[in-house]
């Protein structure tokens, strides 16, 4: 029987996720708050859902990939959410940038339905999505993983099973601390070349074959667009990267470790995103 898949969350990321899952031949329900994205799966033969119960009631893996911690409570946990209405067995994936207490919490109210919980979030972005290339970092239960790959494997060209539940969330903070610390050394780095009159793609170029090599810095120009192309805006692209720091700084917190290099990052998100001076 082929697998049943209800996707919450139809933005840069989730639309070409939810597209693979659909031309790979599953069963597959969309819901989203933005009518167009959803018209674009129906044409691709994905049932549109009237709201996250009706997922709930379809999915056999459920996947969720919406901005914070709030969203992902009200989708399942919320009067109307997912867990109003999903079957024992059925399993929800959490593809959100979350903090790993949002996951446990939701996991404890699954556990009383028969549903499993794991986090899943991805990496990789608009385009690896596209190109199949997405990065999974997974947590929780073997058994669930193991339901939720040839799901994952539609999008994803590297799927971790990082451990126990909560880690994939873990990860995924950790890498996306690097990642925004990157980019304000590439930033700074890139208008201090521009600002002294070299081309910004011919020092893309030296850094590419330098020690400054990285993916952030080797992508600079297109990255420099993001705010541009992000489906929500600029503004809301500032405060997902504001949040997810936050989230790594919480988690640091928690954990008694000083990390002041996203506490710069953080105060300093404009400057990186091109917003302001």
């Amino acid at each position: 029987m082929t697998t049943r898949v209800g996707f919450i969350g139809l933005g840069n990321i989730g639309k070409p996720m939810a597209v693979n899952v659909a031309t790979a031949g599953f069963d597959l329900m969309v819901y989203d708050v933005r009518q167009e994205p959803l018209q674009e799966l129906a044409a691709l033969g994905a049932k549109v859902a009237r709201s996250a119960q009706d997922i709930g009631a379809h999915g056999d893996v459920i996947e969720v990939v919406v901005v914070d911690d709030a969203q992902v409570e009200a989708v399942t946990l919320a009067e109307g959410g997912v867990l109003t209405s999903a079957r024992p067995g059925s399993v929800i994936a959490i593809h959100s940038t979350v903090h790993p207490k949002t996951v446990r919490k939701i996991a404890e109210r699954a556990r009383a339905r028969g549903v499993g919980v794991i986090d899943a979030p991805v990496s990789g972005g608009e385009r690896g999505a596209q190109q199949k290339t997405l990065c999974y970092m997974v947590g929780g239960e073997k058994s669930l993983f193991d339901k939720c790959s040839p799901v994952f494997a539609t999008s994803g060209a590297h799927i971790f099973h990082l451990g126990d539940l909560g880690a994939g969330a873990i990860a995924k903070l950790a890498h996306n601390l690097i990642v925004y610390v990157n980019m304000l050394a590439a930033s700074e780095g890139m208008r201090l070349g521009e600002k002294a009159g070299l081309d910004v793609k011919t020092l893309q170029d030296v850094v590419r074959v330098s020690a400054g090599q990285s993916r952030v810095a080797d992508n600079w120009l297109q990255q420099r667009t993001l705010k541009e192309t992000y489906t929500a805006g600029p503004e809301a692209l500032r405060q997902l990267i504001y949040k997810d720091l936050r989230l790594a700084l919480e988690l640091g917190h928690d954990l008694g470790l000083s990390l002041p290099g996203a506490a710069l990052a953080q105060q300093l998100i404009d400057r990186v995103l091109e917003i302001s001076p």
